[in-house]
């Protein structure tokens, strides 16, 4: 077919309705994923800022920015460029091979860790936030010559078969069964809802104590008393947790962890694949508890979500080639030209902006106007954040009854697009975490104005007010 009749035949050609397409995707798409979670499905046909459009052209401000993936906001146009310029130069390259971009972001993360935290590391690099956890695993188990492992209950570390082992909620492995060590599972110190029912003004850290419990008597199954040696080698953390609920510890909650941690040999792990770059106002969110990881995993907006790359930060110990030679772990497209380049545009990004000073006032400014609605609507349980990690925790009337039902009344009335606050129609993107699912975690780009916090602020409200006359 020649030049001319390819594009009559492109001019020709029909463009599939939503209908139409959402005819396909029922008929042909798994159902396995999340997508069937929401009421009324979209079909999004472009992205910019802070913002995604339906086929339709309706406008819907993001408060989630893809799992906190895209904190540097849709269409970038640094970021794009890289990565343009990346599939122009070395857009493929087998991961057993070296590029510039592989070793230069690896310097960057492992100069920058070795600054804040006073420990010389490396990076592994790995293909989504699930397979370096399994990466880390590996460190951990290569390590010690064991695998069972400490981890938060609402902690969330992914759903392959191992890290589905490791996190708290028991429907990811009811049909699949277990790969590996299940986790022993440990109370968060979730303030809002304390698991021991104590206030947190008078508690003096209750939920630490009775961790440190289990190492009392080699009858709680973790220690043996004679020589002080564990059975548990690592404690697997988030700092916020995020599908748990953008839930925030006080402030020293993890310090006496780790205390309790070294004086038993068992290594802290910190995950941060969601809260990391940036997304609580430091560069790890960690770094506001003062203590220092044994190893980092991270991942999401490392390429502001252009290429799924992720990776581990270890102490030399874990990781050096006497401990971890060539082979101990591999993945086809762990290192890729392009996700290296798009991070390392990333990292050189984050180096000259203002993010520890923007990000944390942006979140302010956020929080007091959650507040003032606060005060307005019972419903609104609890409102908390640190940087640009925020939480909306909705309620019956009394305002601590989780009300699942109401808030998913919210996020579908967000993404009917039929909003209106702002003088036109529009939508809303919002997620959903929380132990009883009735928590909006928000994520919002870095470049979200105070007017785009106000409008999302406002839609908020429209539909929240809407969903309670349907209640």
């Amino acid at each position: 077919m020649s030049q001319k009749q390819l594009i009559r035949a492109g001019k020709n050609e029909k463009i599939a309705t939503s209908s139409q397409l959402l005819n396909l995707e029922a008929k042909y798409c798994s159902w396995g994923d999340t997508v069937h979670y929401a009421e009324k499905l979209n079909v999004f046909k472009g992205a910019e800022g802070c913002y995604l459009y339906d086929q339709q052209g309706v406008e819907f401000l993001d408060l989630q920015m893809w799992y906190s993936a895209a904190n540097f906001g849709y269409k970038n146009k640094r970021l794009n460029a890289a990565l343009k310029k990346q599939i122009d130069t070395l857009p493929q390259l087998a991961c057993q091979y070296l590029h510039e971009e592989k070793i230069q972001l690896a310097a960057k993360l492992a100069q920058k860790n070795e600054r804040t935290f006073e420990e010389k590391g490396r990076i592994h690099f790995n293909v989504g936030g699930s397979s370096a956890l399994e990466d880390s695993l590996k460190l951990v188990r290569n390590h010690s010559g064991r695998s069972l492992v400490f981890a938060f209950m609402g902690g969330y570390h992914g759903r392959t078969l191992a890290a589905s082992a490791i996190t708290s909620s028991f429907r990811y492995r009811e049909r699949f069964g277990h790969f590996g060590d299940r986790a022993m599972f440990v109370p968060y110190p979730y303030c809002f809802r304390c698991p021991y029912d104590k206030k947190r003004d008078f508690c003096d850290l209750y939920c630490l104590k009775q961790f440190e419990k289990l190492f009392e008597t080699e009858y709680h199954s973790v220690v043996n008393k004679k020589n002080s040696k564990c059975e548990f080698v690592a404690f697997y953390a988030e700092a916020v947790q995020g599908t748990g609920g953008y839930i925030i510890p006080p402030q020293e909650y993890f310090s006496g962890l780790k205390e309790i941690l070294d004086r038993y040999g068992i290594l802290f792990i910190d995950d941060e694949i969601q809260m990391g770059f940036f997304r609580t106002g430091k560069f790890w969110a960690i770094e506001h508890f003062n203590i220092t990881p044994d190893i980092i995993v991270f991942g999401k907006a490392l390429t502001n979500g252009l290429n799924p790359i992720s990776g581990i930060w270890a102490k030399e110990k874990l990781i050096s080639p006497d401990v971890f030679p060539p082979g101990s772990t591999h993945a086809t497209f762990s290192s890729n030209p392009l996700g290296t380049a798009a991070g390392l545009e990333v990292m050189k990004l984050i180096e000259e902006s203002d993010f520890p000073i923007s990000v944390p006032r942006k979140g302010q400014y956020f929080i007091s106007r959650l507040k003032k609605l606060q005060k307005k609507y019972p419903q609104i349980g609890d409102v908390d954040g640190l940087g640009l990690a925020l939480r909306i925790e909705m309620c019956g009337k009394d305002g601590y009854t989780p009300d699942k039902e109401l808030t998913d009344k919210i996020v579908n009335l967000g993404l009917s697009g039929s909003l209106s606050a702002g003088g036109k129609k529009r939508g809303l993107i919002l997620d959903v975490g929380g132990y009883y699912k009735n928590v909006f975690t928000i994520a919002p780009s870095f470049y979200i104005s105070e007017e785009e916090i106000d409008l999302g602020v406002d839609l908020f409200e429209e539909a929240l007010m809407k969903a309670l006359k349907k209640t």
